[in-house]
């Protein structure tokens, strides 16, 4: 017999959702079973798994060491030392914000955000190796739930990714940037001169064989095919600094679509400075001289809303700032 206390990780979510992260091993039928056969048990009392679990619930399973060891698993020591690794790997990773539930990185370009191959190195092995090294959280607890980023840059593109540390953290990161309640700002350098604030809308198509989109003023100019896959943009941008030849923005996104505002600036005749996927290979090549390597794109702030639940406090009205790298100055003034 084992017995799990659920800790604030694991609390406000269904009792069988937990089971099959703790035992990631067992197929769904076993677990049900065990329950119907109070093999499981919740507080000392018969289950089914919809029961929602709350911090300091006592979950009891009566099995066989034997049968428990091979449906739970463990975090394999090749995992824990990616985790190691990687925290000392990408030490250029620095902390803008961290409470109890989320932490801000200020992310480099060149980094990924997340994994894009099992070998790579990302944000989020970063995180939980720093958060094993400084304890709060244990190789056990992954099996239960794993901190990771809430959102997404490109791996050239830098600046503020958020990443959770509990789950109340996770739901409402999840939540406020599902609702476009968290306001996220970038700045960039474009090609050609930019002097009034304006706003964009369209739609946008994503090509998953050549991860490349394309924009569309309006539904009907579409292609059949294309319509059903196409996300609704909304882009706003404010000149902060015109020159003849090329402007910094400060864009604000309403919406957040992968390349939207690469594509998005581009489709106006402003691609961004560094970004050859959509921009012009002749006019990057000349900033590659000057020592642009990738996108002129930095997501530098972040401002949470006023209304927050219990225990998010701390994040009410918070406005999150990270400037830019010093590539953007030295080519806007050179």
């Amino acid at each position: 017999m084992r017995v799990y206390q659920i800790g604030a990780n694991e609390a406000q979510q269904r009792l069988d959702k937990y089971l099959k992260k703790l035992l990631k091993e067992a197929p769904d039928s076993f677990i049900y079973k065990m329950m119907r056969k109070k093999n499981i048990v919740l507080n000392g009392k018969k289950c089914d798994g919809k029961e929602k679990l709350e911090a300091g619930d006592e979950v009891k399973l009566f099995l066989a060491d034997d049968t428990l060891d091979k449906f739970c698993g463990t975090v394999k020591t090749t995992q824990v030392n990616e985790y190691t690794k990687a925290y000392a790997a990408l030490s250029q990773l620095t902390i803008v914000y961290e409470n109890e539930h989320i932490l801000v990185v200020n992310k480099p370009a060149g980094v990924l955000s997340q994994k894009a191959s099992p070998a790579d190195m990302s944000v989020n092995e970063w995180l939980i190796g720093y958060l094993l090294q400084k304890n709060v959280i244990s190789e056990q607890s992954l099996s239960t739930f794993k901190p990771s980023i809430c959102n997404r840059l490109d791996r050239n593109t830098s600046g503020m990714v958020v990443c959770s540390k509990s789950l109340a953290g996770s739901q409402y990161m999840s939540r406020i940037i599902r609702d476009k309640e968290l306001a996220k700002y970038y700045i960039c350098i474009v090609q050609g001169k930019v002097d009034k604030p304006f706003r964009i809308q369209g739609y946008l198509y994503k090509d998953s064989n050549t991860n490349k989109v394309t924009i569309y003023d309006s539904l009907e100019r579409i292609p059949d095919m294309q319509r059903k896959e196409a996300s609704f943009i909304d882009t706003q941008v404010t000149p902060l600094i015109s020159r003849q030849d090329i402007s910094k923005l400060e864009i604000r996104l309403h919406t957040g679509k992968t390349h939207q505002i690469r594509a998005h600036m581009a489709s106006t005749g402003h691609p961004l400075i560094g970004d050859y996927k959509y921009g012009s290979a002749k006019v990057n090549q000349k900033y590659k001289m000057q020592g642009v390597n990738s996108q002129l794109l930095h997501a530098c702030r972040l401002e949470f809303p006023a209304d927050t639940p219990d225990g998010m406090e701390d994040l009410s009205g918070l406005v999150l700032k990270c400037r830019e790298p010093e590539i953007f100055e030295q080519i806007i003034n050179h």
